[in-house]
């Protein structure tokens, strides 16, 4: 074994790690933050302010794919960032919805019912047995279902281009790892 494989393998160790905490402190927060206000206008915004955070989130982390010398382990950070961020972007507007309209939904929902829902709705799974109602919680969710298409398409095209132009970067650059010398990474 040589020392390049062993600081390989404690660069995805540690990416693993990162990913599983930036994903445990955001399911926390989801849990742990206040939630009493009502879905209002205010809060729409906040949701859609919450979506083009999560766009510049994803752009910037594009950015760094990059310019990374391991581009595979920075993209698979980059989704465990995004993707559990934009699920409870729509979990908390879900339980906001119902907490303010209730019977916008099949049934009444506590943070992990709506958790559950947007998950469901974010997989295309759809059990079933929780479902939109409201008009409101229609759009919702059918607004849910259009971005997770392009989170799920659009978006991890953009990875995939941003990991294999970060790996033609660094095959390119003289250097350690550079000069095409070095056998791929993730």
């Amino acid at each position: 074994m040589d020392r390049n494989s062993g600081g390989h393998r404690r660069q995805v160790v540690l990416a693993c790690v990162r990913s599983l905490l930036t994903a445990t402190l955001l399911v926390a927060a989801y849990y742990l933050l206040p939630m009493d206000s009502a879905f209002t206008p205010a809060t729409a915004l906040a949701l859609v302010g919450g979506i083009a955070a999560v766009t510049v989130l994803m752009g910037w982390q594009i950015y760094r794919i990059t310019l990374s010398p391991r581009p595979g382990l920075k993209a698979m950070e980059a989704m465990t960032i995004t993707v559990p961020l934009f699920i409870l972007l729509y979990a908390t507007a879900c339980f906001l919805m119902e907490h303010s309209a209730p019977g916008s939904f099949s049934e009444p929902l506590s943070r992990t019912d709506a958790l559950y829902f947007a998950m469901t709705v974010f997989s295309t799974v759809g059990f079933g047995d929780i479902t939109a109602r409201s008009e409101p919680a229609r759009l919702l969710t059918t607004g849910q279902i259009t971005l997770n298409l392009l989170l799920l398409g659009v978006a991890a095209r953009l990875l995939a281009n941003a990991v294999q132009r970060g790996r033609e970067r660094r095959d390119q650059s003289p250097g350690p790892g550079g000069g095409g010398s070095a056998p791929p990474a993730p």
